[in-house]
This record gives structure tokens, sequence and C-alpha cells, in this order.
């Protein structure tokens, strides 16, 4: 990805950001009341994820899940007792995913990218994979697609968390590192249709 492509890939982000938070702010603010009364904490979760050079950032959602004692992991699977009925439906149509569009506008996120991961994953990159860290993480991407049914996955698993770390994860890497050597815009563009109407 040379200077340009960042450059265009900005604008873009900036652009598409802005408009989007002035059309769903609305939806966004709903999401967040109706979470709030359905989990009984704040409407809005904010998580600590690595970013771009590996800095640490906040990334925001629509809180879809309520605290259960003596469960911490931070793997969540498609039978997971902590996600709440409407968080459910944030998490299957996409809304909790909104309030990203503030880190898009800010700048430690993208539209396309890398999905930001919790300390003990990207932050642990060696070598040639470390290039993932060179781009901002996005909103959705090449990785996120081809495991766009990962809670359901890891529900099937005997040790999600191993199973997570061993096989999806090195999986998620390969493919992150062919979407930065081959980048394009117009496959920017793929992602994101293929996210919004798939």
């Amino acid at each position: 990805m040379n200077k340009t492509d960042r450059l265009i890939k900005r604008i873009i982000d900036i652009t598409l950001s802005f408009i989007g938070l002035i059309g769903l702010g609305w939806l966004i603010l709903l999401a967040s009341i109706i979470s709030y009364f359905d989990t009984g904490l704040s409407g809005f979760y904010a998580q600590e994820r690595i970013g771009q050079f590996g800095k640490k950032f906040k990334v925001f959602k629509i809180r879809s899940m309520k605290n259960i004692d003596g469960i911490l992991t931070t793997v969540s699977t498609d039978n997971d007792p902590r996600i709440t009925t409407f968080g459910r439906f944030w998490r299957k149509t996409k809304i909790d995913e909104l309030p990203q569009l503030y880190n898009v506008l800010k700048g430690n996120m993208s539209f396309v990218g890398p999905r930001p991961d919790v300390e003990g994953f990207a932050d642990e990159l060696k070598g040639d994979d470390k290039i993932i860290l060179s781009i901002r993480p996005g909103i959705t991407g090449p990785a996120s697609i081809y495991f766009k049914n990962e809670e359901e996955i890891l529900a099937k698993q005997n040790d999600p968390e191993r199973y997570n770390r061993e096989v999806i994860w090195p999986k998620k890497v390969k493919i992150n590192k062919d979407y930065i050597a081959n980048y394009s815009f117009c496959r920017d563009i793929m992602y994101i249709f293929k996210t919004v109407y798939k």
C-alpha cells in the first residue's frame, strides 16, 4: 500500500464515517438506550484493542452482553449466556458495530482492514506478520467476512479459546497479510458491500 493509497483510503474513511454518523446517529442513540435497559449497564461498550503500530485504543460498540459472575473470557461463542436477546439482534444486524464510525472518524480505525484484537494476539505478531500493524484496523475486512460465522464455529469446539488461538487466528493473519500485499480501492468497496448485503 503506497502513500497515495493511504491518502485516498483516509479521505474515504473521513467522508463516509461523517455521513454515517449524521445519518445513523439516531439509530446508535436508540440502540444504546435499549441496551442500557436490556443489560443494566451503559449502552455503549468500550474495550481496549491493539491498533496501528501496536498502539492501544478504545473501540466502541453497542453493549450486547450482560455480566455473569465467573465468566471472564474475551472469546464469545454463539451460545454465550452473556449475550442478551437484544444483543443477539445487534450482533446479527451489525448494529453493535455502528459506534465504530466514531473510531474511523477519529483516525484509529478504517472501514476496511484487519479487525482490532485484544492484547495477546496482534501485539505478539512476529517477523513479517507484523505488517498487519502497518495499517489501521477495520470495521470489516476479508478475514471478518471469511469468519462471519465465527461465534457459531467456536460454539462447536470443546475448547473455544484454544481453537481461536491455534486455528482461527493464524488463518486471519494469513488473510490479512494477503489483503495488504494485494490492496486495491476497488477491493475495499467490494468488502464493504459484502458486509452490508451478506
